[in-house]
């Protein structure tokens, strides 16, 4: 307890207590490698137990708001550009940092299935397919940004100095924050906080509550096991509805017992 103190006396959150006493227990136990007298102390803090972290349900965002959001832009060519990011983040579900590592050739429109080619975390490759609303937009954006389709130019840019750059997360992050406070007035249950990370989040939300497989999903996201992706699998208030149905006895199932006490009895092994 007097450690709890004072790994908690200035209010720490539950999680960066048990931070702070996994660095003891690390530092502890490196110390009692040189000076063995210090074992016991190593020991008796390995013993102490880590707190428990409350569950915190991740915000999502709901689809009258995430419509809202991804018709936010104007009809400029800075706005079609920004609502180009917007749908590609939600519709492919991809990282934003995968987003930003995409080129003109990771785009294939023509497909007989249009998708996009994305290389995510330790460069695993995967191919994720687009909608046609989604392959609209990229056609429109490809025409303004990039009219030559040079294949190895980075598919979201800036042009800073005359020097067309990939675009930063930190940009990303502001295009979202920018277009959500814009609609915010208008529909005030938005998340206070809206980033990149929530949209693919929503996402893949979304196609679970829509039935799609959790393995499936787990592709789609670049997820290598579906314990990853197991934190997006929040049923819908109607999914639970649904098992509820399922699992109630229909009214017109007759009882085994029909009211009859011997049976009863009987059924229950007292007879």
């Amino acid at each position: 307890m007097v450690l709890y103190g004072i790994l908690n006396k200035n209010g720490n959150a539950e999680t960066t207590c048990n931070n702070r006493l996994a660095a003891i227990r690390a530092y502890l136990w490196y110390v009692a490698d040189g000076d063995i007298s210090l074992q016991s102390v190593a020991l008796t803090a390995s013993h102490v137990p880590f707190l428990k972290v409350p569950k915190l349900t991740r915000e999502v965002i709901s689809e009258e708001n995430l419509k809202a959001l991804l018709s936010a832009p104007p009809n400029t060519k800075i706005g079609r550009r920004d609502q180009t990011i917007l749908i590609l983040l939600y519709d492919s579900a991809i990282r934003v940092s995968e987003l930003l590592s995409l080129d003109v050739s990771s785009v294939h429109l023509d497909a007989e299935i249009p998708y996009l080619r994305i290389y995510g975390k330790g460069d695993k490759e995967r191919s994720v397919a687009i909608t046609d609303t989604t392959v609209d937009h990229l056609r429109n954006y490809l025409k303004t940004y990039h009219p030559t389709r040079a294949p190895d130019s980075p598919l979201i840019f800036t042009v800073i100095k005359g020097r067309k750059d990939r675009m930063s997360v930190g940009n990303v992050e502001r295009i979202i924050k920018k277009y959500a406070s814009k609609i915010r007035p208008e529909y005030p249950n938005l998340p206070e906080h809206c980033y990149p990370h929530m949209v693919r989040r929503t996402r893949a939300t979304n196609l679970y509550q829509d039935g799609t497989e959790l393995e499936l999903i787990a592709r789609i996201l670049g997820h290598s096991s579906t314990e990853t992706t197991r934190i997006y699998a929040v049923p819908s208030v109607e999914m639970m509805r649904k098992a509820m149905e399922l699992g109630k006895m229909s009214t017109d199932e007759k009882p085994l017992w029909l009211d009859d006490e011997a049976e009863m009895a009987r059924i229950c092994g007292l007879r």
